[in-house]
């Protein structure tokens, strides 16, 4: 026992005193010291004890489109710990090609009776998507919560990162180290966030370097590295000295793509990637990318939802979080070229 709570303490970062408080449940200790011991239980594989094992409040849905980007069980991750700690019960539902579509989720999620829904990048965020199935969920007065991807006409609280400042944040880096010829490799503008990102591309093309037609600058492809390798060699055939880039598994395409061609990340090209995912800054070179305050968001989105759980309708207006810009060693100084902008 006394290794136990050395060990606890240790992982939880409190006092032996107050593990011991909280393994017998006896009063006098904040909520968040308790919950720190809790989860080092879990952490380093301890049963917890009978008397700490609290009756879930309900089930919540969370629908994710995939989990093969890491920012998704990332962000998974920060809203299951939330509704953990509130008494409810996550049921994590990944789609991937070819298997169980959200709207096949979603009837899974209702026959389990969830007391509210999260959507992350669903097809809420597709514009060529109906909103018809969010608005049948409001009809039967179910919460639902929309990240990444705003669906105007959907009575239910939307929260996003700014992809306007995170492409603002991107082009001043890249124009600061003197690139010029500065491309933008995303996917399908159907999307609310590519859509968002290709125009504040188009207006800081326009403020910082003067180019009226962001058109030559731009590769439509697939959120993935192959679509961001194929997007890389196009623009680096006609010339783009830097790229930015709509995911961070799009930036590790275009890394491989300028390596494939004998160039050298960032001596020949700069490369800049969006997400700032688990891991990303150990890559090779570590990738400069634009963060997504993951966990804010994650607490924002639970929050709304289970105000709206509760009865206390939130705020309609979409929740805008301001992304970071995360320099490593993707991103240098523009090669020396005869060329000048645009």
């Amino acid at each position: 026992m006394r290794t136990r709570l050395t060990d606890l303490a240790e992982q939880a970062g409190v006092s032996t005193a107050t593990v011991s408080r909280v393994l017998n449940g006896k009063p006098g200790v904040s909520s968040q010291a308790r919950q720190a011991v809790l989860a080092a239980l879990d952490v380093l594989g301890y049963e917890r004890p009978e008397k700490l094992r609290t009756r879930p409040a309900g089930l919540v849905g969370l629908v994710v489109p995939e989990l093969s980007n890491p920012v998704f069980p990332a962000m998974a991750q920060a809203m299951e710990s939330m509704l953990t700690q509130r008494g409810f019960t996550p049921l994590l539902c990944a789609q991937q090609p070819g298997g169980t579509t959200e709207d096949q989720y979603v009837e899974i999620l209702l026959d389990h009776d969830v007391a509210g829904i999260l959507f992350v990048s669903g097809l809420h965020a597709d514009t060529q998507a109906s909103v018809e199935r969010y608005h049948a969920l409001r009809g039967r007065g179910l919460p639902i919560v929309l990240v990444n991807g705003r669906a105007e006409a959907v009575d239910a609280p939307s929260i996003a990162t700014d992809d306007s400042v995170a492409i603002e944040l991107s082009v001043r880096h890249l124009v600061a180290l003197g690139h010029r010829r500065i491309g933008l490799a995303i996917g399908p503008e159907r999307f609310v966030p590519a859509a968002r990102k290709r125009r504040a591309f188009a207006e800081q093309l326009r403020a910082q370097l003067g180019v009226e037609d962001a058109a030559p600058h731009v590769n439509t492809t697939l959120f993935t590295v192959e679509g961001g390798a194929t997007a890389a060699h196009e623009l680096i055939d006609s010339g783009h000295t830097a790229i930015i880039c709509g995911s961070d598994l799009m930036a590790l395409g275009a890394i491989r793509a300028a390596r494939s061609r004998g160039l050298r990340v960032p001596e020949d090209v700069s490369v800049v990637g969006f997400d700032d995912s688990p891991l990303i800054g150990f890559t090779d070179p570590p990738l400069t990318t634009v963060r997504q305050p993951v966990q804010a968001m994650g607490q924002a989105a639970v929050s709304a939802l289970m105000a709206e759980i509760n009865g206390t309708p939130t705020s309609r207006t979409e929740l805008l979080f301001h992304p970071e810009l995360i320099v490593r060693g993707s991103t240098s100084s523009a090669p020396a070229s005869p060329g000048g902008p645009a």
